[in-house]
């Protein structure tokens, strides 16, 4: 039997025993990540925002001309916030695209691609939940000393996000 939901917020709940420590709140300003990270992925540079067991969030700026291929995540949610710019996204193998304000969802399980055709920057707020091994996959990319598309995709493998041709 699946566990009821109890929304956070709302009224007094009880504690979770698993449940983590509270942590501290605060502001991460705009071109910070938290604890001073950003990661090159692709061309992208993402500031990882908040990163929980839960969900993690990052701001990410694409420049013209840059995206991620055709990929899937098995066990995650991704949603993205278009903050500025165009992004051109191929969703379940339909074609779409998100302007500034639109938000993108991308459930787990369907095949979605995502890329800046335009010849401006786009800045996205992007999040998944759970957080599963992405932040560990970013921080693989980063540090690769060539970001090969077939190094990407063993790494992706290994950390829960399958890449499709």
């Amino acid at each position: 039997m699946a566990k009821a939901f109890k929304p956070v917020g709302f009224g007094p709940r009880e504690p979770d025993a698993a449940e983590a420590p509270p942590r501290p709140g605060g502001v991460i300003r705009e071109r910070a990540g938290r604890a001073g990270r950003e990661w090159n992925v692709l061309g992208q540079t993402y500031l990882p925002k908040e990163i929980t067991e839960a969900s993690f969030a990052w701001h990410a700026l694409m420049p013209p001309h840059t995206g991620l291929p055709l990929h899937v995540h098995e066990e995650q949610d991704e949603f993205v916030y278009v903050l500025e710019g165009r992004l051109d996204f191929v969703i379940g193998g339909e074609e779409t695209y998100a302007t500034q304000f639109d938000l993108v969802s991308l459930p787990r399980g369907v095949p979605h691609s995502m890329r800046n055709r335009s010849r401006h920057i786009c800045k996205a707020l992007c999040w998944v939940a759970p957080t599963g091994g992405l932040p560990d996959l970013f921080e693989a990319i980063h540090h690769l000393p060539q970001q090969r598309l077939e190094d990407v995709v063993a790494l992706g493998a290994r950390h829960g996000v399958t890449f499709r041709e």
